[in-house]
């Protein structure tokens, strides 16, 4: 018989966890070819998600709760749930109720048909403006610096083999990026249709800062184009510099009485300078996140673990 892991990051939903553990267990129930098991991990959020967590995981033998020391973000917390699981498909959800736990048969339905990773798409996004223009930023970042297929619609709600799953936890360096680690994996990959919840209770916790540490962090760490782009750049400045200084000399040749332009010459200066250091900030950017990983600094830290109701870290 398969198994099927359900990973489910945790923050401020000590009011709709219990709902979307609820649906999982019903919708299970109708597909009874299947065992499962759910990892609720809490990324050490400020109200009682993980009060709620514990009192899961004493009402059932299948919930494995994991609570963070502080808050790493959601793909940290994907990866800590991801590296207990032992599912022969693992599915990762939200926990706000948003992605319908109950059409996960769609998603496993994908996988048995041959694919690797099966992502849900969304025809109609019930997410505030400001959550779908950052989901509209990040398909940008990934198709231009990942290569991902412009037709490949990118959700939270995913599942994918097993065997994809530990490709993936192969990466143990600092800021895990999850789909970066998907698309490193394979390119078997579809989306499959499913509805898409309005939220009920609270806001996203994704704010500007953290779109774009996530967006940041997706490039610079599965991509070396911004390097390239950098040099590029800097090869582009270098030989307009040259051919601007030449056409300078033969302007002052024809027309001696022609004065030198300050102000064009400052705003010259200026913008190539301002350039010059945003490549640098971004170099350094690269020699920072390496020096991170050589300091071994963990993706998270657990500061307990509760299975069948009893704590084991």
């Amino acid at each position: 018989m398969s198994k099927i892991s359900f990973i489910i990051p945790c923050y401020r939903s000590e009011k709709t966890l219990a709902h979307v553990v609820e649906e999982i267990r019903e919708t299970m129930r109708g597909l009874a070819a299947y065992e499962y098991d759910i990892f609720l991990v809490n990324d050490c959020s400020p109200d009682d998600t993980f009060a709620v967590i514990r009192r899961l995981c004493s009402q059932y033998d299948n919930i494995t709760g994991i609570d963070l020391a502080k808050n790493f973000g959601q793909h940290a917390a994907l990866m800590a749930g991801l590296r207990r699981s032992d599912g022969d498909i693992v599915v990762c959800l939200d926990d706000d109720g948003q992605t319908p736990a109950c059409e996960v048969g769609k998603l496993i339905e994908g996988i048995e048909n041959g694919r690797d990773v099966i992502y849900a798409s969304y025809e109609n996004k019930k997410h505030s403006a400001f959550r779908n223009f950052g989901t509209w930023m990040n398909d940008i970042m990934t198709r231009v610096m990942l290569e991902k297929p412009k037709e490949l619609q990118i959700t939270s709600y995913f599942a994918a083999r097993r065997f994809v799953v530990d490709s993936m936890l192969e990466y143990e360096n600092s800021y895990p990026y999850v789909i970066g680690l998907v698309l490193r994996a394979t390119r078997n990959i579809a989306n499959v249709p499913v509805n898409h919840r309005s939220r009920e209770i609270g806001s996203s916790g994704y704010t500007m800062k953290k779109l774009l540490g996530l967006w940041f962090n997706g490039f610079t760490a599965f991509s070396i184009l911004p390097l390239r782009i950098a040099t590029v750049a800097g090869a582009i400045f270098a030989v307009s510099g040259f051919l601007y200084g030449f056409y300078t000399i033969i302007k002052k040749f024809v027309n001696p009485a022609v004065p030198l332009g300050f102000s064009s010459m400052m705003a010259a200066i200026v913008f190539i300078g301002g350039m010059l250091m945003v490549m640098l900030g971004l170099i350094g950017e690269y020699i920072g996140r390496i020096y991170i990983s050589i300091n071994n600094s963990p993706q998270y830290v657990v500061r307990e673990e509760i299975t069948k109701g009893k704590t084991v870290v």
